[in-house]
């Protein structure tokens, strides 16, 4: 076996890859960075629909009505019960007062068995559904927003305004707008467990929220340029019309696992523009649990895998353009470029390792010869793509925090990154197998180990 030419090709081809995505980062940061804040608009001449899907939720739905009724009180809720077998509903009943009609901005759409609990985009279809009868025929279809929140999310209090600007929602070819997303409880420890429990928690929130508010939202930033900014699933914001435009038998969404990017495949090859803005936000509580966090992201890489089925669709739309559909196909194939890194990133070092336990002295005299600086910067372009966020995150976001506690935050960013490698794995079995049952994360403060909740 030839160890220096079987070293250098998996090498080369492992830093090639690194490269790629070095560069790819740079090139997204610098819009991110660059970003200033836009006039907001006039939220009046627009009418807003807050869709609030739930299953068990009766622990958080009536402080989050509550507050979207009372920060939002021109704008119309829909709650979208799935089946729950808490006390959802009768809190909702509750909220909209003497015989559940005081409210009339309120509105609570019951899914029952056997058609309920098939997934976050059946929901919202019957939403959809339950909306457009609600409207009538005549209705100004163009006027109407749609915004999905979850079921503990906190839209920003200037988040319509802000969406009704010029270039968002003022713009009539502007079919859909995504906000920043924040987590919640970044700096709040889990309650109870062990120190290092607790120190491990609030790295875990930390990290949720470095990755949303820096590194997520240089993406859509950078997509921006191309005209492929995407959904996500908490702070979705869709023109009716849209919707309207892409609707099949029984609505919008398509029931992918990934729901809001399907969505945003849609709209995008429907024609519509699509927006993103960093100068609102959406609270959303992060994961604690390492658990219920893999799972949570397994089930987002098996709907990056399954919107697969969409590469014709983007690849022959007439609405992109080259290098829009090049960086939509680019994400869709990110699940299995891991996949690929997982076996070719370690090859460098299983070849050295199965070398020197039967030549020792000649691997110890080739690394001291100067095959360490290629080791020094193989690891360098595989460590600064995600330790850069640290330093980036609190420069935009969290500007109290100390240098060193960035680099302490970019270090532990690119220890949470390579929990994706596993997740791509997990998702990947479950396709081969057939589960593409929706299966959602329970929320912090629900026991147990399993999945429950219509939640990010």
């Amino acid at each position: 076996m030839n160890l220096p030419l079987l070293l250098g090709f998996t090498q080369a081809l492992a830093l090639t890859m690194s490269v790629a995505f070095m560069t790819y980062v740079c090139l997204i940061v610098v819009p991110y960075l660059r970003h200033r804040r836009a006039a907001p608009g006039d939220p009046h001449r627009l009418e807003w629909h807050f869709f609030v899907p739930c299953r068990d939720e009766q622990a958080v739905i009536g402080a989050t009505v509550r507050y979207l009724r009372g920060t939002f009180p021109h704008a119309h809720v829909w709650v979208i019960d799935d089946d729950s077998t808490d006390g959802t509903v009768a809190e909702v009943h509750a909220l909209q007062g003497p015989r559940h009609g005081g409210d009339r901005l309120l509105h609570l759409v019951c899914r029952k068995l056997p058609n309920a609990r098939t997934g976050k985009g059946a929901a919202l279809n019957s939403a959809y559904r339950a909306l457009k009868s609600w409207m009538g025929k005549h209705a100004d279809t163009d006027r109407a927003i749609i915004i999905v929140v979850d079921a503990d999310g906190r839209p920003a209090p200037n988040c319509l305004s802000t969406c009704a600007a010029d270039h968002l929602f003022g713009d009539p070819q502007v079919g859909a707008v995504q906000v920043d997303v924040r987590m919640s409880n970044r700096g709040t420890p889990p309650p109870g467990g062990s120190y290092w429990g607790r120190k491990f928690g609030l790295a875990m929130v930390r990290m949720q929220d470095l990755e949303f508010r820096s590194a997520i939202a240089a993406i859509q930033m950078s997509r921006g340029k191309t005209g492929t900014i995407a959904m996500g699933g908490n702070g979705q914001f869709t023109r009716l019309s849209a919707l309207d435009s892409i609707t099949h038998a029984l609505g919008p969404w398509r029931g992918a696992l990934l729901e809001d990017f399907e969505l945003g495949v849609h709209l995008l090859t429907a024609g519509w523009k699509t927006g993103f803005t960093m100068d609102t936000h959406v609270d959303q509580e992060a994961l604690y649990s390492l658990r219920r966090f893999l799972a949570q992201r397994t089930r987002w890489g098996q709907g990056t895998m399954q919107c697969g089925r969409y590469v014709r669709r983007i690849f022959d739309s007439t609405h992109l353009s080259t290098l829009g559909a090049a960086e939509m196909l680019y994400y869709l194939a990110q699940p299995w470029m891991q996949l690929l890194g997982t076996l070719i990133y370690p090859i460098p070092f299983l070849l050295l390792g199965a070398r020197a336990v039967t030549d020792f002295d000649a691997v110890w005299s080739w690394f001291t010869g100067g095959a360490w600086l290629l080791f020094l910067t193989y690891g360098a372009f595989g460590l600064l793509p995600f330790v850069i966020w640290g330093p980036i995150y609190r420069r935009r976001c969290e500007p109290g925090k100390g240098m060193l506690r960035s680099l302490a935050y970019g270090l532990a960013y690119a220890v949470y990154i390579y929990t994706f490698y596993i997740t791509s794995w997990r998702a990947v079995t479950r396709l081969v197998r057939g589960q593409n049952g929706w299966s959602k994360t329970r929320r912090n403060e629900e026991g147990g180990g399993g999945v429950v909740s219509l939640d990010h």
